[in-house]
């Protein structure tokens, strides 16, 4: 980011995990930009910075109260690392409006231990990727070979800082009011290391924190090839296998995996999830200021 605060979305949105959907919708602010470049970004229109509008930080803040009137489960900060203190200044702001609802700090897993630690008193739970623990496929998809060592750290400072998980109960359904959430995107072909990183946050944590294990990585870089993209048409030359789905057989095969290190509680996904269904328009819905007359 160049400095200044970019949101692209801040709108209910229904295709989190249960206890931060539910069927209310979880409060989600999309922000632009990213720490990452991830070759195979599902959301890559705002992680280059492509869509969005610049908001200060009273009006983040007042998203986040409009969220809450429109009935919202939570705040899901999506994206945040890089404007983290603009963040936390307008859950501040909000809060000594009116603002009740727990903030979800919704993360790509690289982030510094001290940016976790700034966020106390700010994050009820974390919501955060473990993308690979293969410092190779780290550098492939992600130009970051240090991704491994840098997420586990702050994993594991998220968790002293959020505890195990903990839930309220809104309109009879389950609602995360604190701890980390761990997700992983099965990509095609990389089970093996879907494997590593299912063992290593299960030893590393047991239940102090929950596991949800996707399958819906769509491969958009073959929809853009086809479009005449050329920077997509190089990646799929240097990385092929992204073209692909993951298959159902391979999914089942992780489920299984979970299963048989004595994970009893996780999340997972039917099949028919990797849907363009689950990737928001990013339309500036709720970021301009509403008409009040």
């Amino acid at each position: 980011a160049d400095g200044r605060l970019v949101v692209a979305r801040a709108a209910l949105h229904f295709w989190e995990e249960p206890p931060i959907s539910g069927s209310r919708g979880s409060g989600t602010v999309f922000f632009a930009h990213c720490p990452l470049r991830c070759v195979y970004c599902q959301n890559a229109v705002i992680a280059a910075g492509e869509a969005g509008a610049e908001v200060s930080v009273e009006r983040l803040g007042e998203m986040c109260l409009e969220l809450q009137e429109q009935g919202a489960l939570n705040v899901n900060f999506v994206t945040p690392t890089h404007y983290a203190p603009e963040a936390r200044a307008a859950v501040a702001w909000a809060r000594e409006r009116g603002l009740a609802l727990p903030v979800v700090w919704n993360t790509s897993g690289y982030e510094t231990v001290a940016a976790v630690r700034a966020n106390a008193g700010t994050v009820d739970a974390y919501l955060t990727d473990f993308k690979y623990a293969d410092v190779e496929l780290a550098r492939r998809y992600s130009h970051a070979p240090d991704y491994p060592e840098v997420a586990l750290a702050a994993l594991e400072a998220m968790v002293e800082e959020a505890g195990e998980p903990k839930f309220d109960e809104v309109d009879g359904e389950l609602r995360l009011t604190g701890g980390v959430v761990v997700r992983h995107l099965m990509l095609p072909g990389a089970l093996e290391d879907s494997k590593r990183v299912v063992r290593l946050v299960r030893q590393r944590f047991g239940d102090a924190v929950l596991l949800s294990l996707m399958n819906q990585y769509t491969p958009v870089l073959a929809d853009a090839a086809k479009a005449g993209d050329a920077r997509a048409a190089a990646t799929l030359d240097r990385c092929p296998e992204l073209a692909e789905r993951v298959s159902d057989d391979e999914y089942e095969l992780l489920l299984d995996y979970a299963d048989e290190l004595g994970v009893e509680d996780y999340f997972w996904q039917q099949g028919g999830a990797a849907e363009d269904s689950f990737i928001p328009a990013f339309d500036l819905s709720g970021v301009r200021e509403p008409d009040r007359a």
